[in-house]
């Protein structure tokens, strides 16, 4: 059954709900980073005026504008500052490569790309933007801070007190931002979701689990990634929560000793940096959390057993979503919390399950609702959009949803593989892979094969992995013996992306490489 989104939720462009929780909250310390110099609702609002009149000086009203920045205040400054002038953040991923991040300037019609040398220079991306160079123009924000004089912070003081006066009028259909699917699967492709589609987004969470404005949400996650925007950026500013954020999910040490020291309430992150948070953290490191909350990939039961384990008491959520839907479908709640599954489609969505042939269990899921985008980024032209049939959405994904709502992944309809005839999940081998050795790390890829159609092969860290144990597993526990990878390729690392999903196109391209060799 559907569950309508609260009638009291009613449709807002970014800049005016973010001005609406000041009214709602209070002038309270709202964002903060490594630096420590909180700043509050209307100290964000402020400098978002300062700064956006400054960007808007060297763009043109309604021009996508490049932002290559960690998580920090500075992007979350960049980003209400383009939007209290018109203009359209389109959020770079600084750690997809040269030939990706050129291939979405290009696709998305970027002139202009914010960044700062501070960052540039720490991140070692210097290679990066003499790439960008060739392409568009390079904005430093450090130059452009340096030009903000007495006028600028008076333009800044009068902006803070008639916010709606000074910023310009959009409509929440306009366009909130522009970002770019991971490419775990293939190329990254551009999605453009409106402005209400991420504050949609953020309401129907808040509708689904009760946030306290006390609390603090800390955030690990990159800004280009939606769940780091949305869930680390958007959530906990529109609903009076202090937002930390810190530049790199890699940091595991520096991140389980900062989140006692702020206080934090909930950790948004991926399955494979809260296994790493979860190995290195001492007792009390995570002791101020409410709960956390895992989104992006599968949680593997090695990290539910290590919090369950470690942390007792510690609830660790798993959510599902998609860049597409902006991007959180489905997620547990704290007092329904049903590991194994992704939890409850949030309120305000529809979803079908249409069937596959050859997958008996479940069916591909198509989602319509607030939140979800308006289209795709036109291939061949960058301000046109490929809208989507009837306002459906297809995932790829192959789902199951029980009588209660709870929603299992069993895989994407990239990721089954046809051996002799019977369609394999692929998701599903990883899991017998991961029962077998729960401290490795694992990836499954197909290749073809002249006898069976498809080969299965085991990409693994395990250094002693072998066939002989998988297959003595999968008898004793009843599992298919086609589900039983017939090569494995043991390796130093698996291959991740920047936002910590396996990044299956480098690892099939390993597999190819080693099976032409």
């Amino acid at each position: 059954m559907r569950v309508p989104l609260d009638p009291k939720a009613v449709e807002e462009t970014i800049f005016d709900a973010l001005l609406a929780a000041r009214d709602k909250y209070g002038d309270k310390e709202i964002l903060e980073d490594q630096d420590r110099k909180p700043l509050t609702y209307t100290g964000l609002i402020r400098a978002a005026f300062v700064l956006g009149r400054k960007i808007a000086g060297l763009t043109e009203m309604s021009e996508r504008v490049g932002v290559l920045l960690p998580s920090s205040m500075g992007v979350v400054v960049t980003f209400y500052g383009l939007h209290a002038h018109g203009r359209i953040p389109v959020m770079l991923n600084f750690t997809s490569g040269e030939r990706n991040v050129k291939a979405a300037l290009l696709a998305a019609g970027v002139r202009k790309v914010l960044t700062a040398k501070r960052f540039i220079q720490q991140a070692k991306l210097e290679e990066l933007i003499g790439h960008i160079e060739s392409v568009a123009e390079v904005v430093w924000l450090d130059d452009v801070r340096k030009t903000i004089g007495l006028p600028d912070k008076l333009y800044g003081l009068m902006a803070g007190m008639m916010p709606k006066r000074f910023r310009t009028k959009t409509e929440p259909s306009a366009p909130g931002v522009v970002l770019f699917t991971s490419g775990s699967f293939g190329a990254p492709k551009g999605v453009v979701l409106s402005q209400w589609n991420l504050v949609a987004n953020c309401r129907q969470v808040a509708q689904h689990i009760e946030l306290k404005p006390e609390w603090v949400m800390f955030n690990p996650l990159p800004t280009f990634h939606c769940f780091g925007l949305t869930g680390g950026v958007l959530l906990p500013l529109l609903q009076g929560m202090k937002a930390f954020q810190y530049p790199s999910p890699l940091h595991a040490k520096q991140i389980v000793e900062l989140l006692p020291q702020v206080k934090a309430s909930i950790l948004f992150a991926t399955d494979t940096f809260l296994n790493q948070y979860a190995r290195v953290a001492g007792p009390d490191d995570f002791s101020t959390l409410e709960f956390v909350v895992a989104g992006a990939e599968r949680v593997r039961d090695e990290t539910h057993h290590l919090f369950n384990t470690r942390f007792h008491g510690l609830k660790l959520l798993e959510g599902y979503g998609a860049t597409e839907a902006a991007p959180v479908v489905a997620v547990n709640h704290p007092d329904r919390n049903r590991p194994g599954t992704v939890g409850q489609i949030l309120p305000g969505m529809e979803w079908r399950l249409d069937r596959v042939d050859g997958i008996d269990e479940g069916g591909r899921l198509y989602l319509r609702g607030p939140n979800v985008m308006e289209g795709y980024l036109s291939a061949d032209d960058p301000l046109a959009i490929e809208p989507l049939v009837d306002g459906w959405h297809d995932t790829g994904d192959i789902v199951d949803v029980d009588d209660e709502g709870y929603v299992s992944i069993l895989g994407r309809v990239k990721r089954f593989a046809k051996i002799g005839g019977e369609m394999v999940s692929l998701t599903a081998v990883e899991g017998l892979a991961s029962a077998v050795w729960p401290e490795a790390r694992h990836a499954v890829v197909s290749i073809p094969d002249s006898r069976k159609g498809e080969k299965l092969v085991l990409v693994t860290d395990r250094k002693d992995a072998d066939v002989s144990r998988l297959a003595e597993w999968a008898r004793s526990h009843g599992a298919p013996e086609l589900a039983v990878p017939k090569k494995i390729m043991r390796v130093g690392e698996v291959p991740v992306l920047g936002t910590g999903k396996t990044d299956y196109v480098a690892i099939q391209q390993m597999v190819e490489l080693d099976k032409a060799a």
